[in-house]
């Protein structure tokens, strides 16, 4: 009788266990999304300074007080809520930076999204004002399709876009308005 009720309790155990086993799967995935939010960001970091360096030589540098880190996301990004000063040198060290009260850095796309009071100025200063700018790391290009007011050498031009090289040596103001003197 003894037996009978051991055998009957060690079956049960095992079918318990196997049903335990079973029932159970292995997703590294699953565990990681419950510990947070799709939405929150992998790393939350402060003081930002990173260097960017081509055949040893600076290239650009990023500062921001806060950056976000969005790489878990299928589109991978980095959000710099309290602005960035991005320095960007050419190869004789010549220096455009250009400061906003917010970006995105897209990982996949290489393009940064400045917004906010942006201001991009060159060595020479040569300075653009808008509401947002793009720069094209890989191209080295900035661009914007919003209102922009670009201020170099003595005069100002105002349009509905820009587009030009980091360093303004080609930039262009798109669909230009204000008021123009013309010489007869």
């Amino acid at each position: 009788m003894l037996n009978i009720k051991l055998h009957i309790l060690k079956n049960s155990v095992i079918a318990l266990a196997m049903t335990l086993f079973f029932a159970c799967k292995n997703n590294l995935d699953d565990v990681k999304k419950m510990g947070m939010s799709a939405n929150d960001p992998v790393g939350v970091s402060d003081s930002i300074n990173v260097k960017y360096t081509d055949s040893g030589r600076l290239a650009a540098n990023l500062v921001s007080p806060k950056m976000y880190d969005f790489s878990n996301r299928a589109f991978a990004f980095s959000e710099f809520p309290e602005g960035v000063i991005l320095h960007l040198y050419d190869k004789n060290r010549a220096k455009t930076t250009i400061i906003s009260d917010y970006a995105i850095l897209y990982d996949n796309t290489n393009l940064i999204d400045l917004r906010g009071h942006v201001i991009a100025a060159t060595s020479t200063n040569d300075t653009l004002f808008a509401e947002q700018l793009y720069y094209d790391q890989s191209k080295q290009w900035l661009f914007t399709n919003l209102p922009a007011t670009y201020r170099a050498k003595g005069y100002v031009t105002s349009g509905m876009g820009f587009d030009s090289d980091r360093d303004f040596k080609k930039a262009e103001v798109l669909g230009v308005t204000g008021q123009f003197a013309v010489q007869e």
